[in-house]
């Protein structure tokens, strides 16, 4: 799944045999797809697809087409099209989301733009069921990838750009055996469960778009989410909050919005152009479009009363801009890091004392980092993937790519695999790159 684990680290503990030493010498493969994937892949190591052993890569495009792609040649072994994808192709509406294998690795859960969540099994691509989770499909956007956990799929809503009225950012629960739909968080009028028809809520907006969407306890399956701009009255309306709910998203357990919440909304500062960080412990961060990154303590925003305020910290996001990714968190050496990237720098923190101390920046964007080995691999959306000393900074290597938008790398098994492309070119087609060490299989 998107971060690798239901909390979305994005850093693989697992030896990849790419080291600072060979990353500049791997060798890239340029596979043109059926469209263009704005996000990131997922991989599942020897399955079994049409009756041979692949380690395969899954993708899901802007117009809702998810593809199996062999990791090793790039042959594509199958391809899924929803029945909406002639009315869509070529549109505004669009899916920037990540599939999430199954772990029994038979099947694997996709979104696209019509509204809807599929499960397809992974040797062949066909289709189980299929589910919405928006009545108004034009409005409510899959934004973000898609989460398993202990049987349940968790899926989010948001908006297209434009904020175009009227929708509500919600968080839908399904079964993952059957597809039903089992329940409906909204962030907007959130004394109604189900689905809403946007147009019933006097309120609209609130998405629920950070680029790892949900984010999970993997201790309790409590979900994080953090909204975008919307009206916040601490009872039923949770615009720019940060939101824990019970597992099956049926009760909320813990909420936090800033002092300036109404400032935020005015001036679309979304608090959700990011998801929330789970660093262990007490511990969580919270970016935000107003170039600030907010350490709070789990215990401090729980319950259902209305929590303003009170952060424990709050840092610079890397250039003081808008942060649109998910930051990654490495455990390494008995401490936790932090690392995160914008469009004007990357930047790395360590907890010291409840406390994130920066141990070092640079003024190179990028997406969401993704660390393995002791490296940072950062996708600079103009091109290129920087690859850094996860502990000092100091440059490594930049492996040559197209440019991107919200497309982030994973590293595994002596692959890197990076779609390019921006969703809001809608064009329909796109590039995956995977670099391998010579002979990984």
């Amino acid at each position: 799944m998107f971060g690798g684990n239901v909390q979305s680290t994005s850093a693989n503990p697992v030896p990849t045999g790419i080291t600072a030493a060979n990353v500049a010498q791997l060798t890239r493969l340029q596979i043109k797809l059926d469209g263009t994937v704005d996000a990131s892949a997922i991989y599942l190591h020897d399955v079994s697809i049409h009756g041979a052993r692949h380690n395969a890569i899954f993708v899901t495009t802007t117009y809702g087409k998810t593809l199996a792609l062999d990791a090793d040649s790039g042959a594509v072994l199958w391809e899924y099209t929803p029945t909406s994808y002639q009315k869509l192709s070529g549109t505004r509406q669009i899916t920037n989301s990540t599939p999430v294998a199954d772990p029994d690795r038979q099947f694997i859960y996709a979104a696209s733009p019509d509204g809807a969540i599929q499960k397809l099994a992974v040797g062949n691509g066909h289709l189980v069921w299929r589910t919405s989770i928006t009545k108004l499909p034009r409005r409510e956007k899959m934004d973000s990838p898609l989460k398993l956990f202990r049987g349940h799929v968790i899926a989010v809503t948001a908006g297209y750009v434009g904020d175009q009225a009227p929708y509500q950012g919600h968080v839908a629960i399904l079964d993952s055996n059957s597809g039903k739909l089992l329940h409906v968080w909204n962030s907007l009028c959130s004394n109604r469960t189900g689905l809403m028809e946007p147009s019933t809520c006097p309120q609209s907006d609130a998405a629920i778009w950070g680029r790892a969407g949900a984010v999970i306890d993997p201790g309790n399956g409590h979900i994080f989410i953090a909204t975008g701009n919307a009206d916040w009255n601490g009872t039923t309306d949770w615009g720019d909050a940060l939101i824990e709910l019970n597992a099956d998203a049926t009760k909320m357990l813990g909420n936090y919005t800033p002092a300036n919440t109404a400032e935020l909304n005015e001036r679309d500062l979304d608090l959700g152009s990011t998801s929330p960080v789970l660093l262990g412990g007490d511990l969580l961060a919270q970016g935000g479009k107003d170039g600030k990154i907010r350490l709070l303590s789990r215990k401090a925003i729980a319950g259902t009363d209305p929590h303003k305020g009170h952060e424990l910290q709050i840092v610079s996001t890397p250039s003081g801009t808008d942060l649109f990714t998910q930051p990654a968190v490495w455990k390494h050496e008995g401490q936790t890091w932090m690392f995160a990237a914008d469009n004007g720098g990357t930047a790395a923190w360590e907890l010291d004392d409840g406390k994130l101390q920066q141990k070092w920046k640079n003024e190179t964007g990028g997406t969401s980092p993704f660390e393995s080995g002791g490296l940072l691999f950062v996708y600079a959306r103009k091109g290129g993937l920087n690859v850094y000393e996860a502990s000092s900074g100091k440059h490594v290597a930049t492996l040559p790519c197209g440019p991107g938008h919200w497309n982030s790398p994973i590293v595994l098994q002596g692959k890197i695999i990076l779609p390019e492309g921006n969703a809001n070119d809608h064009a329909t087609g796109g590039v995956l790159d995977i670099w391998s060490l010579r002979g990984a299989h």
